[in-house]
């Protein structure tokens, strides 16, 4: 049997799945902190229009960024060897983290 016939060795993917689960979790809890602080900012010295929009706005990232985590993080523990990300959910979490810098420069414009 020629070695280009041989079924390829089984990955060994060790604790990079672990890693990659507590990677999304602290990504996470860092939402959930900008979620908190953009709040407290649009409540900070009167609410105005826009900063109440855009803590809004930043609570709907953040659930939507959960929603995107949570997601992976059961993909990454329910399998020994996970998919991978997908395009469209890697640019929506791109995307979040965009939305909250810009939603956080309003704020504190």
């Amino acid at each position: 049997m020629s070695g280009a016939d041989a079924d390829p060795p089984d990955r060994d993917p060790g604790l990079q799945p672990e890693r990659t689960r507590l990677a999304w979790r602290r990504t996470t809890l860092s939402g959930t902190v900008v979620a908190v602080l953009a709040v407290k900012a649009a409540l900070h010295g009167g609410a105005t229009a826009v900063s109440v929009l855009a803590a809004a706005l930043c609570c709907a990232l953040w659930l939507a960024f959960l929603r995107i985590a949570h997601g992976r993080i059961r993909t990454l523990a329910a399998a020994n060897r996970p998919r991978a990300l997908t395009p469209p959910h890697a640019a929506a979490a791109a995307l979040c983290t965009l939305a909250f810098a810009v939603c956080g420069a309003v704020l504190v414009l």
